[in-house]
């Protein structure tokens, strides 16, 4: 029997791509191969994000030009999953005929009756196809979210925080492990709420030591909670040898009355001890900030700049409020105009770029192991991370070497910069 080919679609974030991983492991038993080539594909499944507009129209014009190629290519079904679906789902259907089936988050083990009538999940839900370069993958420790800060939608989409077992995530890292992943990105919309709900406190560290048993060269911590970022994890990551020397913490802000808007419980002070000690113990920190939040005053945006001008963040987000529906926050005044947010997306946007070429300055001479990735042809360089970069979002290395395997670590020697990445030469 022929293979049918599907084409997957995954927006959003890294947490949404575990799902459509999920996805791909419900129709591993079918006669299925998955395609690049939409004009080929007979099946097109869009896994939606819905988090804020730009992300709610970016599914919607995606799910339109899969749609097209239900007539110029020889696509039978299109399936829309996700958070879109989720919140929006009679309104996307209704809006977009060609749409065969929807499924919502908690749906996915539909996904094979939704392509073969009558036909079940045909495997335990206890896999993943991963889509991920070999070399690293996610893991989700926990969905939901009990934090409901003001300006969120998630836990409207994802609902209240339920961790999973530690037993049923060393597990599936096993797995990960066996399938030669390197390193091992822990996900959750709060990494660091780990285990209150299902152990009565909070499990995090307890997990990092299981999962430190395995082979991984870095573990990565994505999605930290700044008030549960207690001196007690500072310093596992800073001791321990297979966490890399790097935290996700999305502080949002830091001017307090901006905080208590956002229904944020950490403050200035609480704050700038955490990133003292970060610096002290010489961990990386990612951040973002939301600029232009309901009644952002420019004393409270001039903090946020002597902030980023003080403790230079090695990675930084920078993204303007985006007044969402059934929010809490769309409902307070002092809504900013869209002019001045962008203004201060740009001011802040300028002055972390002049903090990178400083870091990347000063990070020249000096040697980073690397972990190699893939090659910019472009340059003709190859291309890689180091332990205090995260794919996709972070800085890149790019570096001259006579012969380099993919997933393997390499010692490179900085020898430029290119605003926010770095240039080198390996050096063995």
């Amino acid at each position: 029997m022929k293979s049918k080919k599907i084409a997957v679609i995954s927006l959003g974030c890294d947490k949404n791509r575990v799902d459509t991983e999920k996805m791909l492991w419900y129709l591993s038993s079918g006669d299925y191969v998955v395609t690049n080539d939409y004009a080929e594909a007979e099946a097109i499944i869009v896994n939606t994000c819905a988090f804020i507009e730009s992300a709610r129209q970016e599914a919607i014009d995606t799910i339109l030009q899969a749609a097209a190629f239900k007539t110029a290519g020889k696509c039978e079904k299109l399936i829309v999953t996700g958070c879109l679906i989720e919140k929006y789902a009679d309104e996307v259907k209704s809006g977009i005929p060609e749409i065969d089936a929807v499924l919502g988050i908690n749906e996915y083990e539909k996904i094979r009756s939704c392509l073969e009538e009558g036909t079940g999940p045909a495997v335990p839900d206890d896999g993943r196809i991963l889509t991920t370069p070999p070399h690293y993958a996610y893991l989700r420790i926990a969905d939901g979210c009990d934090n409901f800060c003001t300006f969120c939608t998630i836990p409207s989409i994802r609902g209240k925080y339920r961790s999973r077992t530690i037993e049923s995530l060393y597990a599936e890292a096993k797995f990960l492990e066996s399938e030669g992943v390197k390193e091992l990105i822990l996900v959750a919309q709060d990494v660091t709420s780990y285990g209150k709900d299902i152990y009565g406190d909070y499990k995090l560290i307890d997990l990092l030591r299981k999962l430190s048993e395995l082979d991984f060269k870095w573990i990565r911590l994505m999605y930290c909670y700044p008030e549960l970022v207690t001196d007690e994890l500072i310093d596992e990551i800073a001791s321990n040898p297979k966490i890399a020397d790097y935290i996700d913490i999305p502080l949002q802000h830091v001017s307090n009355p901006v905080l208590k808007r956002m229904n944020r419980r950490s403050n200035y002070a609480d704050i700038c001890k955490i990133c003292d000690k970060l610096k002290e113990k010489k961990i990386a920190l990612r951040t973002t900030f939301m600029v232009g939040f309901p009644g952002e005053t420019e004393e409270d945006f001039d903090l946020l700049m002597d902030f980023t001008k003080r403790f230079k963040p090695y990675n930084l987000g920078i993204f303007a409020y985006s007044k969402e529906k059934d929010t809490p926050s769309a409902k307070l005044k002092g809504q900013l105009p869209k002019a001045e947010k962008l203004k201060r997306v740009r001011l802040l946007g300028d002055l972390n770029l002049e903090n990178v070429r400083e870091s990347n300055s000063s990070a020249i001479g000096k040697t980073f192991e690397v972990l190699y990735e893939d090659v910019d042809y472009d340059r003709g360089l190859f291309k890689g991370r180091t332990q205090y970069d995260a794919p996709d979002i972070d800085r890149t290395v790019f570096f001259k070497a006579d012969f380099v395997e993919a997933g393997n670590f390499y010692k490179v020697k900085i020898t430029g910069f290119d605003d926010y990445d770095l240039l080198g030469e390996i050096t063995e």
